[in-house]
């Protein structure tokens, strides 16, 4: 039983060229990620590769002349089944899915969708965040240290990190790597940074890590 009631998913939505979904997806806070093609919701409003949409009613998705591969995250009940979209040339994964223990339920709180690039070599110094997210590969390769353990990801896999426990990260040796990632954050980290790091004297050191911001909107719960 999480202490908040929500758990974090990511699905997988695949779009062959020109695809539209059976039915809309229900109303949820969402981030819908474009990883590959386009897509267009029944609003009007069009992603492109490398761009994300925030909602939380219920919203229609039709794939670009291309198809689509759509990263989407929710934030859903705990005891809720994964929302599987259907259509003609549309498949749906579950990537991962997370319980909550944290921010609490009563405050206010975000959503957050950005990237995060590594240069060859590039790492990410000891360090927590301010609320929990689940991150997906998007290019190279990556460790992640943490509790004890490491734990190598390749593209298209995804972790969670609740937050408080530290973690290091180590980017390829042979490539840029890149992750996008959703984070559920207290509503006045809005526009700055989560990031916090355990050791005082890397506060001052460089750091290879550089950021694409997406989403940063305030939740409905």
């Amino acid at each position: 039983m999480s202490a908040t009631g929500y758990l974090l998913r990511q699905m997988v939505d695949r779009l062959e060229p020109g695809a539209t979904l059976a039915e809309p997806l229900p109303a949820l806070n969402r981030i819908l990620y474009c990883h590959r093609g386009s897509f267009e919701t029944g609003e009007g409003v069009r992603c492109a590769e490398d761009s994300a949409w925030y909602g939380a009613s219920e919203v229609h998705l039709t794939a670009g002349p291309d198809g689509a591969v759509i990263w989407r995250w929710e934030l859903a009940p705990e005891d809720s089944e994964a929302i599987r979209v259907q259509g003609d040339g549309v498949t749906s994964t579950e990537n991962l899915s997370a319980p909550l223990d944290w921010p609490d339920p009563g405050s206010d709180w975000i959503m957050r969708c950005d990237s995060v690039k590594f240069p060859i070599g590039g790492n990410a110094l000891t360090h927590t965040h301010q609320g929990p997210g689940i991150r997906c590969l998007r290019q190279g390769q990556i460790r992640i240290d943490t509790r004890g353990k490491s734990t190598h990801y390749l593209p298209g896999q995804a972790w969670f990190e609740p937050g408080s426990d530290p973690v290091y990260a180590q980017a390829s040796e042979l490539e840029c790597t890149r992750f996008v990632r959703v984070m559920i954050l207290p509503a006045d980290l809005r526009g700055k940074s989560s990031i916090q790091y355990v050791n005082p004297e890397d506060l001052e050191k460089p750091k290879s890590q550089r950021y694409t911001g997406y989403v940063d909107e305030p939740i409905e719960h």
